[in-house]
């Protein structure tokens, strides 16, 4: 292999030298940072610069002698294509659970060798799991090896941008009454302090945002709270002088993020520090001395912005009508070149789409990376279109295009398919079957308290009639100008926890879908607010929620298979038409206008 064209076999060769140098036989490479984040700063991208795989979950181990790289159904074929020439086997999961890559450490390696891995990026849970199956095959555990650190040459520092304050009239709570509930959680809990160290859960309590990485508009930090202070460990030079003030009129003082772990092993013996073992890593929670005591629980400034607030609400449907009328636009000039002619690529879609919404007030950027699948491509969940491997559209076929954006007031993601001339029987049977799945969810209505994983089959029931399903979640959280993905609400396959349970101001996704390989792909998503719906017997036997859909976005009727649907579900869809046309309408003009108009008629 002529490693002089692929860099990767070099650079696994540097970290053998350096295992070799260590006493070390294998070293593990988790998709993570300090905060266990889904987007990672450039600094923690260490397992796509030993891989070369760009996709955003798997897992690397490297040893003496071979590598491989753990991905989920996914990232299959995007896995194949770029570890193509790097000496790593991709080795196929069905889910980015650790059980896996567990197994296979304990089934590769013998007794008395030792794993390598830097214990500031890796999860607390995942490092318990660890221990729990190393340990008794006799294979060591050393989080204490920052590998990249020697073998990564111009390995990025922390990012430098700025920190901003909420802008006033979008805070419904003020930082120091959050603050003040988080002390009464851990107060309830018999705790003395709390470790605050996932990016959306510290932007939401401090009412701050940043830009430290792509799409979500949070800064990379640690926020360690006790019964009198809060300090809040950052880069220097993040936060300018007027914010710094403001933050020490609530009582939160600035320390240099280097000083987190000094701040934790001076944490007093005696007390007792809650952690979330699913937003805390491993090196966290080393770094406390043997006298404090430790309570594993939820953040509770996780749940608490799950539940968004009514002011929160009205500023979410506001910037889903700007997104709206961003979609109107674009797809009215989309439609427009296709019909005079023009050569369209998935490039193209992704240009004018993101264009379209940064024309909007308010706008802040992308909330993930827009997802344009032509035909065959549109059957790989997570695929993206990049200069160096994309199609052209074609004049018959399925378009999928999954995209959001951030606005100052809310996060947006939405998923459409688009019938580009002729489509056939079997793409008319699979695009009703999915939109009957997001109808049948979408209209349901639920007790207070249900756990979201008790709501996935729902959505997934017209599938199965027809021996179909979808081997992603139906639903996720989303933030309030924060993350497109949060928790800890989810409609999915996942085993229920309690903090799972659904409650008022929640907002979830509805996205079912169906994949055929090489053929195309089918997904239909809207985001809906939970809230409460009153019952016949005034809740004799509990409050009930019912979801609002929030998304404002014509569904494409022309791919429908109107034999499949019901009459009350086209009622739904006829309904959902009428409410996109009545608030769109205002704010969109011209051909846009005239689009609406068009998409929105009753079937």
């Amino acid at each position: 292999m002529d490693t002089r064209a692929h860099p990767i076999p070099q650079r696994l060769a540097s970290v053998r030298e350096a295992l070799q140098a260590t006493n070390s036989h294998a070293l593990l490479v988790p998709s993570a940072d300090p905060h266990l984040s889904e987007y990672l700063p450039e600094r923690w991208q260490g397992r796509e610069f030993l891989s070369g795989f760009t996709g955003s979950v798997a897992t690397l181990v490297v040893t003496l002698d071979g590598a491989v790289l753990f991905a989920d159904s996914r990232y299959w074929v995007q896995a194949e294509a770029e570890l193509k020439g790097s000496g790593i086997e991709l080795v196929r999961v069905p889910t980015a659970a650790p059980g896996h890559v567990i197994d296979w450490l304990v089934g590769h390696l013998k007794s008395g060798q030792r794993v390598a891995v830097d214990a500031q990026v890796l999860g607390l849970g995942f490092a318990n799991a660890l221990q729990a199956a190393l340990g008794p095959a006799g294979i060591v555990l050393d989080g204490g090896l920052d590998l990249l650190e020697r073998i990564w040459p111009e390995r990025p520092g922390l990012p430098p941008q700025p920190v901003h304050e909420l802008a006033p009239e979008l805070v419904a709570r003020r930082r120091a009454d959050k603050l003040a509930d988080v002390r009464a959680a851990m107060a309830q809990a018999g705790c003395s302090h709390h470790l605050v160290s996932s990016l959306d859960d510290l932007a939401w309590l401090l009412n701050l945002r940043g830009a430290d990485v792509s799409y979500n508009p949070v800064f990379v930090g640690h926020l360690l709270v006790s019964a009198d202070k809060a300090e809040l460990f950052v880069a220097p030079g993040k936060i300018d002088a007027a914010l710094q003030q403001a933050l020490a009129a609530d009582g939160v003082q600035l320390r240099p993020y280097d000083q987190t772990l000094d701040a934790l092993a001076r944490v007093p013996a005696g007390s007792t520090v809650l952690l979330d073992p699913k937003r805390v890593t491993w090196g966290l929670r080393q770094a406390l001395p043997a006298g404090v005591k430790v309570k594993e629980a939820i953040n509770p400034s996780t749940l608490a912005k799950s539940r968004k607030a009514a002011l929160e609400a009205e500023h979410i449907r506001e910037a889903m009508v700007r997104d709206g009328a961003a979609m109107c636009e674009f797809y009215a000039e989309f439609e427009a070149a296709l019909a005079a002619g023009e050569a369209w690529t998935e490039l193209t879609v992704d240009e004018r789409l993101s264009a379209a919404r940064a024309r909007q007030p308010g706008f802040k950027g992308l909330s993930f990376s827009t997802i344009a699948g032509w035909q065959a491509n549109g059957a790989l969940p997570h695929y993206r279109a990049t200069p160096e491997s994309f199609s052209a559209l074609g004049t018959n076929g399925l378009l999928l295009i999954d995209s959001g954006g951030q606005y100052a007031g809310g996060t947006t993601d939405i998923t459409r398919v688009w019938a580009l001339g002729e489509v056939n029987a079997q793409q008319k049977a699979d695009y009703t079957r999915v939109l009957r799945g997001t109808i049948a969810l979408s209209r349901t209505v639920f007790p207070r308290g249900t756990l979201g994983p008790m709501l996935d089959a729902i959505a997934r029931a017209p599938l199965w009639e027809a021996g179909l399903d979808f081997g992603h979640g139906t639903g996720h959280g989303v933030g309030y100008y924060l993350c497109v993905h949060e928790g800890p609400q989810n409609i999915s396959k996942a085993i229920p926890e309690p903090t799972m349970a659904m409650e008022a101001g929640m907002i979830t996704s509805i996205e079912p879908g169906l994949y055929r390989p090489g053929q195309w792909g089918v997904r239909i998503e809207n985001l809906v607010l939970n809230v409460e719906q009153p019952t016949v017997e005034n809740n004799a036997f509990g409050q009930m929620l019912a979801f609002e859909t929030l998304t404002l976005c014509p569904i494409d009727t022309r791919p429908i298979e109107r034999s499949l649907l019901r009459a009350d579900e086209i009622d739904w869809l006829n309904r959902y038409h009428a409410t996109v046309h009545e608030r769109l309408l205002p704010r969109v003009q011209g051909a846009a206008r005239e689009w609406l108009l068009k998409r929105t008629e009753a079937i």
